[in-house]
């Protein structure tokens, strides 16, 4: 049976493994297993039985499910989703092909723009046009919309995206084509660009719409069988899934919207070093985020992430803004890179090493898993220079193959750059480092912001072996590894509130404000938001956050300024003014004096209650040098041979314990590698505390 208390589930479906976090009161049990590409929800089934039954409860006593996928972001990257076509405005059938005309880098005479996700034969065109204002030019012609049914049906389309031209202001003429098509379509999911990304910029909205039909038949299936599965197990609670933006949201949305889910596993890593940086009274925090596949950055500051309501995926080019597919989607802004476990080392013809960004996965895996990995990875690494016990992976369920590892990181790159073992392992470990480190550094900078003078909060399976030395790199004094580290993102889903936002396009020049119609169109939003949150949250209060899209008339690119929630009034437009400026001087040191400002989109984010932790210990621990359970040779990269460390296991460990590196202290889901330059503490959170000597 279980404890006092409520209980309460999150599961991550990640590209390497499944992670699961349950909570009941003030206990906390994990598991984390090989994710299941083929069957997904099979894998997240074997792991929450697993869960359950080390706790002890029955499926009856749970009292909610909370789920984040990279389903949707792997069928984008990997183009496994549906066959979809396009209808759109005549004369815009390659919107989606030309879309800005730029060159993300300028001197690459061969650069390859990606392909977007519909082909251009399964583009169809209709004569409509409605203007920006969103009076009708050209009606519908309702008998060419009639008239695709054929074509469709002949090219087997299973998922239609629907997107014309001004829509966000007028979608009359995209509901009527869907009501027309539907009628004599059977089994073909529809998307409306002007209801899932009802914005200006048609590149942008097609885009976004695109996305959504394409993974929409087979999200729509996956969490159809999940929750089949999860009754048949005895499962009735209710099941949400994490959004990209940071909040929970119904399985009917999700299916609805599922391009909203692209980000949903690191949103929920991004709750769950906001939520240490609550408890710990931490100002400014770089969270790192470091699982199998990939390795994920993010700010935060105020105790808050930074959000965007801008997104790219799938890039192609060295992980370059541009390159990607962009999503016109709430988002928690962060930047994640091919850097995981999992992630592949190679040497390339110029004799450097690199790592990723493909990714071992979780079929094969790295090669020291023994399941026919051939290629060396961040994880072959590390076993290799001592940081990871190979008796003592996933708490000794995993056994490792370190001949394996060795027979493959000595033919890949060993071999090739005339090295000995270890410093082809430390070359790989060094090089994952630096690249994390300095798309850390170009973040910050592309935020206006600084990497320098934070917290490292380190979480996921492989960032506690990484953390120390990404400190180093980056000039960090302090670095935090919260209990159940390996499993962060799950916990993270449960520190999330149930929200929705929603975004309108109502161009409205300052100097002429118009309140009535700003008025109008911010109580609609709300009101949609909040019957789509009132589906989780029936009774309890609801919060309302605003802020708009804006920027000086004649500029081509807007920022986003928070709002107050009120009823506007004329002379509330001095004020929006002021706030605009002061975001528009916090990123660029300076506003530009006599230029109008405008707003070009509304943003309103309805929630209801953040689920609140226990509050801080009043006092702090009392200090002892902790007692080692044994010792391990560990390549030490300042010195570059192996030294004996200790090695201290953390659930003997006590508040108050601590430890001079260099040390490692394991634990099931990963292991914290303490440098020589660092000292170790349990404070009074039982977080693993690193300090860099002498500050």
């Amino acid at each position: 049976m279980a404890g006092a208390g409520e209980a309460r589930l999150g599961v991550d479906i990640g590209g390497t493994f499944t992670d699961v976090a349950l909570e009941i009161g003030d206990k906390r049990f994990s598991a984390k297993m090989l994710t299941t590409p083929h069957a997904p929800e099979r894998g997240v089934l074997a792991v929450i039985r697993a869960v359950m039954h080390e706790a002890g409860l029955t499926p009856a006593e749970l009292s909610i499910i909370i789920h984040g996928t990279t389903l949707a972001t792997n069928a984008i990257i990997e183009r496994k989703g549906a066959k979809t076509a396009l209808v759109t405005t005549e004369g815009f059938r390659d919107t989606v092909e030309i879309r800005h005309e730029n060159r993300f880098e300028q001197y690459d005479v061969n650069i390859d723009l990606p392909p977007p996700l519909v082909p251009r034969r399964l583009r169809c065109v209709v004569p409509e046009r409605i203007d920006a204002r969103g009076r009708v030019v050209t009606p519908l012609d309702e008998t060419a919309v009639a008239a695709l049914v054929r074509r469709l049906e002949t090219d087997e389309v299973e998922s239609l995206a629907i997107g014309f031209l001004h829509s966000y202001v007028n979608p009359a003429h995209e509901e009527r084509t869907r009501d027309v098509l539907m009628a004599h379509l059977k089994g073909v999911t529809m998307t409306l660009s002007c209801e899932v990304s009802p914005e200006m910029r048609e590149y942008e909205r097609l885009s976004t719409a695109c996305a959504n039909a394409y993974v929409q038949p087979m999200i729509g299936r996956y969490l159809v069988n999940l929750e089949a599965l999860l009754h048949e197990e005895g499962f009735t609670c209710p099941l949400f899934l994490m959004t990209s933006g940071g909040g929970l949201t119904t399985v009917e949305t999700a299916i609805r919207f599922p391009v909203r889910l692209v980000e949903s596993g690191p949103a929920g890593g991004a709750i769950f070093a906001s939520h240490i940086a609550r408890q710990c009274a931490l100002d400014k925090v770089l969270s790192y985020d470091m699982g199998g596949t990939t390795a994920k950055i993010c700010l935060i500051d105020d105790l808050q992430p930074q959000t965007s309501r801008a997104f790219e995926v799938a890039r192609v080019y060295r992980f370059k803004k541009g390159s990607g597919l962009p999503l016109r989607i709430p988002v928690i802004e962060m930047v994640e890179i091919g850097a995981g476990g999992g992630s592949i080392a190679r040497v390339d013809p110029l004799k450097r090493i690199t790592v990723g960004p493909d990714s071992a996965g979780a079929d094969p895996g790295p090669a020291c898993y023994g399941h026919g990995g051939v290629l060396p990875s961040v994880t072959d690494a590390d076993l290799l220079l001592g940081r990871i016990d190979p008796t003592g992976f996933s708490g000794g369920k995993m056994a490792l193959d370190r001949a394996s590892a060795e027979l493959a990181m000595q033919r890949e790159v060993a071999e090739k750059l005339d090295l000995s073992l270890d410093l082809a392992a430390l070359g790989v470990s060094e090089i994952v480092d630096e690249n994390m480190a300095n798309a850390a550094r170009v973040h910050a900078i592309e935020s206006g912001k600084d990497a320098r003078g934070r917290t490292l909060v380190a979480f996921g399976g492989a960032a506690p072996l990484h953390a120390a030395r990404m400190a180093d790199k980056l000039g960090l004094d302090r670095v935090l590894v919260p209990s159940n580290a390996g499993v962060g993102s799950a916990v993270g889903f449960l520190r999330a509130p149930i929200s929705y936002e929603i975004v309108r396009s109502q161009l409205q020049r300052l100097d002429n404000f118009d309140p009535d119609s700003a008025n109008k169109l911010l109580a609609a939003m709300y009101e949609e938001a909040e019957r789509i949150v009132r589906r989780g949250e029936p009774i309890a209060q609801l919060g309302e956050t605003r802020s708009a899209l804006m920027r000086y008339r004649g500029q081509g690119h807007e920022i986003a300024v928070p709002l107050s929630a009120k009823t506007y009034r004329k002379e509330d437009a001095g004020e929006i003014v002021a706030a605009f400026e002061e975001a528009y001087r916090r990123l660029y040191s300076r506003i530009i004096p006599g230029v109008e400002v405008e707003v070009l989109s509304w943003v309103v984010l309805v929630s209801g209650p953040v689920p609140v932790d226990d509050a801080a210990p009043p006092t702090a621990p009392q200090a002892f040098n902790a007692t080692p359970a044994r010792n391990r040779p560990v390549f030490d990269p300042e010195t570059g041979e192996f030294v004996e460390v200790a090695i201290y296991e953390r659930e003997a460990l006590t508040v108050g314990a601590r430890m001079a590196g260099p040390a490692v202290i394991v634990e099931d889901e990963t292991s914290t590698v303490v440098g020589r330059n660092f000292d170790a503490r349990i404070d009074a959170f039982g977080y693993i505390e690193l300090v860099r000597r002498g500050v």
